[in-house]
């Protein structure tokens, strides 16, 4: 991501404009306070998209644990003991 630097006064007084511009580069703009990194802002769809890039992380981060820690089985496995359970039910 190419990010933007501007300090927090620019962003208060040329909003539109830094807003525009991570709009149209698609890239986070970082605010400062004194020359020392303090936030940062981006489209609401950028942020959107990291969002959902996370979520995506920690759902392979805890598929990864359950292979580690054993709490998987094979699919055919898993069928077969719901084909099971169904034919259980309808006797």
């Amino acid at each position: 991501m190419n990010e933007l630097i501007r300090s927090s006064s620019e962003l208060r007084n040329r909003y539109n404009e830094v807003v525009r511009e991570c709009k149209e580069r698609n890239a986070a703009t970082i605010l400062t306070v004194n020359g020392k990194g303090d936030s940062a802002i981006m489209s609401y769809e950028k942020y959107n998209e990291l969002m959902d890039e996370l979520q995506l992380y920690r759902d392979l981060a805890e598929a990864e644990a359950d292979v580690r820690e054993g709490r998987v089985s094979l699919a055919s496995e898993t069928y077969d003991s719901i084909r099971k359970k169904i034919e259980s039910m309808e006797l």
